[in-house]
């Protein structure tokens, strides 16, 4: 019996500086696009991570923290912890503080400087537990492809990601990992997280065909409409009683009976 998985490790929400949208909506995407699992890996920050990992089950996902760390050599994807990496520490170091902690650490977009991708001479002295060999958002083919010979000639598994940083975004890479002997209903971030160190990986990370991005995007922006719509609504609601409440104060303090 073999289970597949599949996984975008590589999503970004608002609390990213360059993200947009909250957890709710991702977790929703992911969701409706038929992903298992998605790790919100925002940048320098994890608590909203852990808030997603948390709400998770209740979107029929499994739930598994991250964060992208920048470290002195580039950016580091560390998956499957709940607490903050050394910040800008050698790239190495942080990847052996995150498997010292059961976490998987996964160098994004390598090579790639001017998105803080790692340099190759750099890369070396790191041992990651695996390598983002797709990004969707990489401008050419060339440095992933490139990301790829570097991790098949090295016995790295690879993984792909969205790197999304818009809800519409997310899933248009992932990553699709084999697990044997186990039915849905048991899994865990815990075993996710064992077959990608022991390399059940597989890519897909394939252009999207126009009008099925379009169908996808136009959902995507449906379901953040009305998550704004709710979420006006209830803030509305939320302002309105505080003002109630704020006036009924007021009155009481100016009346006879407070004094």
């Amino acid at each position: 019996m073999s289970l597949t998985v599949r996984l975008d490790p590589h999503v970004h929400s608002e609390a990213s500086y360059d993200g947009t949208d909250p957890v709710e909506l991702l977790l929703e995407q992911a969701a409706e696009i038929g992903l298992d699992a998605v790790v919100v890996t925002d940048h320098d920050v994890i608590h909203e991570s852990v808030r997603a990992a948390e709400l998770a089950p209740r979107y029929g996902l499994i739930g598994i923290p991250g964060v992208e760390v920048s470290t002195a050599d580039g950016h580091l994807l560390a998956l499957g912890i709940e607490e903050m990496p050394p910040h800008r520490a050698p790239m190495a170091e942080t990847a052996s503080w995150v498997r010292e902690r059961g976490g998987v650490a996964i160098v994004p977009h390598p090579f790639q400087r001017s998105r803080h991708g790692v340099r190759k001479r750099r890369l070396r002295d790191v041992d990651p537990d695996a390598i983002e060999v797709y990004n969707s958002w990489a401008f050419t083919g060339w440095k992933n492809r490139r990301a790829r010979r570097y991790a098949n000639a090295r016995g790295y598994p690879g993984v792909a990601g969205s790197d999304a940083h818009k809800v519409g975004y997310v899933g248009r890479a992932y990553t699709e990992i084999e697990i044997e002997g186990i039915e849905r209903a048991d899994l865990t971030a815990e075993i996710v997280l064992d077959a990608i160190r022991d390399g059940a990986t597989r890519v897909e990370g394939r252009r999207t065909p126009i009008p099925t991005s379009a169908r996808h995007y136009a959902g995507a922006g449906v379901r953040k409409s009305g998550f704004y719509a709710k979420y006006g609504a209830y803030r509305g609601g939320a302002l309105a009683k505080t003002g109630a409440l704020g006036a009924a104060r007021m009155l009481y303090r100016l009346s006879p009976l407070s004094g």
